[in-house]
């Protein structure tokens, strides 16, 4: 079944083209069945990106999808257009009285700021708390999973030497949940990132399971055993060319940067990279949808 995405969405020409099905408002109102109401807010520079890759992966299930784009009121994007976000986003005050079946809060470029430094963190901290309230289940990505668990759980970031960027193995801990059914015990999955949270400050919390780790990478993804809160430390959105394009970004501004982690064939970049962690990034999603949303929310939304 399609994600419901406006018209002129940029986004949509570009799942068009790859032969994923999205839907018109007018198609949609004719199916007789109430759909899934998600939103994302989107915290990343490169917007416009960030929904291909979110919308592409939440494509993969049989429900239909409403999606509400989210940004904050209280930072100015530098890298998108005021144009597009009024044409395509709410803030969120337009959806504070509003219930969601699900939430996607997106990572960020602000690791190394201590939280209370963000200039939107108040907002943000509201938002994190609406989430309790209104939204069934959040899954939380990259910096979105690193605040959520300072703001609801006390578990702090710490400052890794060398930026965790590549594509890593993970192993399952034993945890039990249902956002890794069908999971390899063993699988890949792409970092880029400059801070870390350790799992046993997780463990600590005794309301969060620690689900999958990596050796070289630390701890993937975690998540409450109601399903109503999921972290994801890694992007298993991310497209094959991703950290190829970071790596280049910030290795022409002169930042000291590593090659990405067993990413590049052969290590050498100025090879072309595979996507080899794209069926658990769509596995991982679908769960999402289906065993911590749909199969959880009630038919009616409030009160969730």
């Amino acid at each position: 079944m399609p994600v419901n995405v406006p018209h002129d969405l940029p986004a949509r020409a570009i799942l068009e083209a790859e032969k994923i099905f999205v839907m018109s408002d007018e198609r949609a109102w004719h199916q007789d069945i109430r759909p899934m109401r998600i939103a994302v807010l989107n915290l990343m520079p490169l917007k416009v990106t960030t929904e291909t890759q979110l919308l592409r992966l939440l494509s993969n299930t049989p429900l239909q999808i409403e999606i509400t784009l989210l940004h904050t009121a209280s930072h100015v994007s530098q890298t998108t257009s005021a144009e597009h976000l009024e044409s395509f986003y709410s803030t969120f005050d337009d959806v504070a009285e509003q219930h969601f079946d699900g939430l996607i809060i997106t990572g960020a470029p602000i690791e190394k700021l201590d939280f209370e430094d963000v200039d939107y963190w108040p907002e943000m901290a509201r938002i994190l708390d609406w989430t309790r309230t209104n939204v069934q289940s959040t899954l939380h990505v990259c910096w979105g999973a690193q605040a959520a668990l300072y703001h609801h759980y006390g578990v702090g970031k710490y400052e890794v030497p060398q930026k965790i960027s590549g594509v890593f193995t993970h192993r399952l801990t034993g945890a039990e949940s249902p956002i890794i059914t069908g999971f390899d015990e063993e699988f890949l999955a792409p970092h880029s990132r400059h801070t870390d949270v350790h799992a046993s400050a997780i463990a600590a919390t005794g309301e969060v399971d620690v689900l999958a780790v990596s050796d070289e990478a630390g701890v993937f993804l975690a998540g409450t055993a109601d399903g109503r809160q999921i972290f994801v430390t890694g992007h298993p959105e991310y497209d094959a060319d991703t950290l190829a394009r970071e790596y280049r970004r910030d290795s022409e501004q002169g930042m000291s940067v590593p090659v990405p982690a067993h990413y590049f064939p052969d290590d050498d970049p100025a090879a072309v990279p595979l996507n080899r962690w794209r069926g658990h990034g769509h596995l991982l999603y679908a769960n999402w949808l289906n065993y911590c949303v749909y199969q959880e929310v009630p038919f009616e939304l409030d009160g969730v």
